[in-house]
């Protein structure tokens, strides 16, 4: 004698499973490229953060020590920042220090580091090399 199957015991056809992995991947389709661009803005405002944290602290130590520092690791011993936070590169070690002859102070002696830009020369969301923020 045949048995035969029950609706409860019948599996998905093959038009189910092909309809439900298409509205995935429709959906998969649309949330990706959001998140990649959600996960660049995060990375992108860490680097803009960074950047001014960083000039901030050359000016205040050009101000404080009447001298320019020589490196970012002045910054780091005399204790203006704990650590030198990574570029957007992921490294800490390639930042590009722009030294010049500019006094900050009339008390100034010795000039050094008057800014720091990005190492990178990716191009950023809005067109711009991160090397030139």
């Amino acid at each position: 004698m045949k048995a035969t199957a029950t609706q409860s015991e019948r599996g998905f056809t093959l038009i189910e499973m092909v309809v439900v992995i298409s509205i995935m991947l429709i959906l998969l389709s649309i949330a990706v490229p959001v998140y990649s661009q959600s996960i660049n803005h995060a990375r992108e405002e860490n680097l803009r953060r960074n950047l001014w944290t960083l000039n901030q602290c050359i000016t205040q130590y050009t101000l404080d020590k009447k001298k320019a520092p020589r490196s970012l690791e002045d910054l780091k011993s005399t204790g203006y920042i704990d650590t030198i936070p990574d570029d957007i590169t992921g490294r800490d070690d390639t930042w590009v220090p722009e030294e010049d002859e500019s006094i900050m102070s009339p008390d100034q002696t010795d000039t050094g580091i008057s800014a720091v830009h990005s190492g990178s020369n990716l191009v950023s969301a809005d067109g711009s090399v991160y090397s030139e923020w």
